[in-house]
């Protein structure tokens, strides 16, 4: 029993420790597990801090593995981070896992390998700028070799910032300054290129920067020795000198600008200066040259003047209103024209109150409401565009208004007095009118054109004589498209290009040209070009179809006149040798019988021979008139040149017809200077011409009639001259009885047809005395007698 007790006992004590063994245990467990709890929590909270930390770390092992947390996969990009650096760089497309194919650029994946590469094998630390792919982050990279403690040996441990705010700042302090830097450098060349001259003054007035042109104007050799030397541009004006000025500004705090001259060049020119005050740092400056603008400005006043005094001469009213609508200037046209009164001219009115004056003195139209009328018209002053319109007096002027607004706000009015301008106008328009009718009445086609070939003008008959259409040549076309439906009219549509020819002679070449056509329906035309004044040419067309064929016809008729007289003048040539010679033979004959070499002849026999002789002689002049008469027409006759003394040779020729004179029983004066001198001709066949003269008066007159011969010389159209007339008091002749006796005709026995040349003295007289030069006039009027006049040189 005592041994089971025993052993009882020692079950329960192991029991016993056992218990508190397991006791221990579970308190030292129970421990533990608080222990493990707090490192898990802890774990936790490190872990989801270093998720929310700004920077990720990136562990980069030796065979390239990389490992990272989720929020570096998403800063690049990716939904799972890549297992390998070279992944970073992975095309989605072909199966990677880049979100959006964003990742790194390739280029950035080789550098940042490279780097690790460096890193691993140096344990020299690295920096990186990463910006993934379609993404404006900026990844600020800082790498160095890893703890042991942190991952294996030899890998890289790089830790990523998110660096965009502080890149996007800094890229923007760096824009600013590099804008503020090219600012500056620009501002600095710009002053130093500035045509003016500039400078900076420190507080207490002495230069301290000046550019080109101030050293330019200073005649200074660089910036350095004229601030050096103190150099001024400006003189000292009302006892202060450049620098108390600028202190002045900077003690005003106020820029002070002034008009000075100064001395440039060896030229005295104007200047404007400003001192601008900047604060505590000094005082900047500038001077402008206005000397060209104050001689603008003496030389626009000059202009003003001498535009009003042109003004004044205008006929045209010409005034000014300033922008408060006053008169500043107004001719003596326009004071005439709106009838101002002297008081107007001393204190110049108002706008409205000029108007009222010139209602009052009936300058302006009559209106149903004036007040309205005139607001309209002061707004003239407030107008965009110039006004005009035409005032009607009641006096029966009519006035042309322009308004012409002003920039300044002024206004220029010009008053025109158009009353004689619209009764030339009126006149223009009736004369038009006149003209159209005078056109369409026209037995002539006309047609005006102008110099650009464009038809102008033109009657019902132009169309008509072409065979046009009215409605075409209502679009005043030109010459070219005109010829072109003329042509097709034309027998020979070549000849169209002659009417062009002739429009273009007188509209561009000036000058008269003409032309006949013959158009398809056998009608001829024929036109011509006369250049007008204005610079248009007019070209006329006349049917002339029938004047054509009479021509043809009496061209005919001419020729055959002209063949005939031909035969004639050889008839004559070759006929008087046959008529010569018969009745020399027979005047021969009756000589030698007269003579008695035939026989003595009784006393009838001797009247017979008496008779014959007389014949013969009487013959012979008339064979030697028609030949002369003939040779003188066919431009054939031949004429001796002698020296003939005009007195004594119509004083034999009165003396040859002394015998017929007495006979007639008339009374024959003859007249003259024995020294009317001389002629030169052919005194044969200048006598024969004068004696048929007198041959004729003496005919002509009755018994106890009166013949006057009277010689002159005289002075006619710059030269000397003789005369000699020939008149008589015998019955005298019509003026058709005339003009037949001067043709050799005389009126046949039915008295309506003229019978053959019956009497030669009178054509054969003309004839040979225009042979000589000279000049036959015979005058006559029934009753009173006739008068030969014969002018010869």
């Amino acid at each position: 029993m005592t041994l089971s007790t025993i052993a009882m006992v020692l079950l329960g004590l192991l029991l016993a420790a056992w218990m508190v063994a397991a006791g221990a245990a579970i308190v030292v467990a129970h421990a533990r597990q608080k222990r493990a709890e707090a490192a898990l929590r802890n774990a936790r909270r490190l872990s989801r801090m270093a998720e929310e930390s700004p920077a990720q770390l990136l562990m980069v092992r030796t065979d390239g593995r990389i490992e990272g947390s989720p929020r570096l996969a998403q800063w690049l990009g990716f939904e799972t981070l890549p297992q390998f650096l070279t992944e970073l760089a992975a095309d989605p497309a072909r199966g990677g896992v880049a979100k959006g194919g964003r990742g790194l650029p390739p280029e950035q994946v080789e550098a940042l390998a490279e780097a690790v590469l460096t890193t691993q094998r140096t344990s020299r630390p690295f920096r990186l700028s990463l910006n993934p792919n379609g993404s404006r982050r900026t990844l600020a990279l800082r790498g160095c070799l890893a703890d042991p403690l942190i991952g294996p040996r030899g890998a890289a441990q790089v830790w990523v910032f998110d660096a965009s705010d502080a890149e996007t700042q800094l890229a923007r302090m760096r824009a600013e300054t590099d804008r503020a830097r090219s600012d500056f450098t620009a501002l600095v060349g710009l002053i130093e290129a500035a045509p003016i001259p500039m400078w900076f003054r420190e507080a207490d007035g002495r230069l301290r920067l000046v550019n080109t042109a101030y050293v330019r104007a200073v005649g200074g050799e660089n910036a350095r020795a004229v601030v050096e030397d103190g150099v001024e541009l400006i003189e000292v004006v009302d006892g202060l000198t450049p620098a108390q000025v600028a202190q002045q500004a900077a003690g005003a705090g106020r820029p002070i600008e002034r008009i000075i001259s100064t001395t440039i060049d060896g030229q005295r020119r104007a200047l404007r200066v400003l001192d601008l005050p900047l604060g505590d740092e000094g005082v900047a400056g500038y001077a402008i040259d206005i000397e060209e603008m104050e001689e603008l400005g003496r030389s626009f006043r000059a202009f003003r003047e001498a535009q009003r005094s042109m003004l004044d001469l205008l006929s045209s009213g010409v005034a000014q209103f300033d922008a408060s609508r006053r008169l500043i200037f107004a001719n003596q046209p326009f004071q005439r024209l709106l009838a101002m009164k002297p008081a107007d001219v001393i204190n110049p009115p108002q706008f409205e109150r000029l108007i009222d004056t010139a209602r009052e003195g009936g300058r302006v139209p009559e209106m149903r409401d004036y007040p309205a009328w005139r607001r309209e018209r002061a707004g003239w002053f407030a107008a965009s565009s110039v006004q005009e319109e035409a005032w009607p007096l009641s006096d029966g002027t009519h006035l042309r208004v322009v308004a012409q607004p002003m920039p300044d706000g002024g206004l220029l009015l010009v008053v025109e007095d158009r009353t004689e301008t619209l009764r030339i106008s009126a006149m223009r328009d009736t004369l038009l009118r006149t003209r159209t009718a005078t056109f369409d009445s026209l037995f002539e086609a006309i047609a005006v054109f102008a110099p650009d070939g464009r038809v102008q003008l033109w009657n019902r008959r132009f169309a008509a004589a072409w065979g046009l259409d009215a409605d075409f040549i209502d679009t005043h076309p030109k010459v070219a498209d005109l010829l072109q439906r003329i042509a097709a009219r034309l027998a020979r549509p070549a000849q169209a290009k002659a009417v062009g020819d002739v429009v273009r002679a007188a509209t561009l070449e000036r000058r008269e040209t003409g032309g006949r056509v013959a158009l398809a329906d056998g009608r001829t035309l024929e036109f011509a070009g006369v250049p007008l004044p204005d610079g248009n040419g007019l070209l006329t067309v006349l049917d002339i179809t029938d004047s054509q064929k009479a021509e043809d016809a009496l061209r005919e008729r001419n020729a055959a006149l002209v063949e005939a007289d031909q035969l004639k003048t050889r008839f004559l040539a070759n006929m008087s040798y046959e008529f010569r010679t018969p009745l020399t033979s027979i005047g021969g004959f009756a000589e030698l019988l007269q003579a008695g070499l035939g026989g003595d002849l009784t006393e009838p026999g001797r009247e017979y021979v008496d008779a014959i002789l007389t014949s013969v002689a009487r013959l012979s002049d008339q064979i030697e008139n028609v030949l002369d008469l003939s040779q003188s027409e066919a431009g054939m006759l031949p004429l001796s040149h002698e020296a003939i003394e005009v007195f004594p040779f119509v004083t034999k020729l009165v003396e040859e017809r002394r015998a017929r004179i007495l006979d007639a029983g008339i009374q024959f004066d003859l007249r003259g200077d024995p020294g009317a001198g001389r002629i030169e001709g052919d005194p044969r066949r200048l006598g024969r011409a004068v004696g048929h003269l007198i041959d004729n008066a003496i005919a002509a007159v009755p018994r106890g009639g009166r013949v006057l011969v009277e010689l002159s010389r005289h002075r006619l159209r710059g030269a000397n001259r003789v005369r000699i007339v020939v008149s008589d008091n015998g019955p005298g002749m019509d003026a058709a009885t005339l003009a037949r006796a001067l043709g050799g005709l005389k009126l046949g026995a039915d008295g309506l047809t003229a019978e053959r040349r019956q009497g030669l003295g009178l054509p054969l007289a003309r004839q040979l005395i225009e042979a000589h030069g000279g000049q036959l006039d015979v005058e006559s009027l029934p009753g009173h007698g006739t008068t030969a006049i014969v002018e010869l040189p």
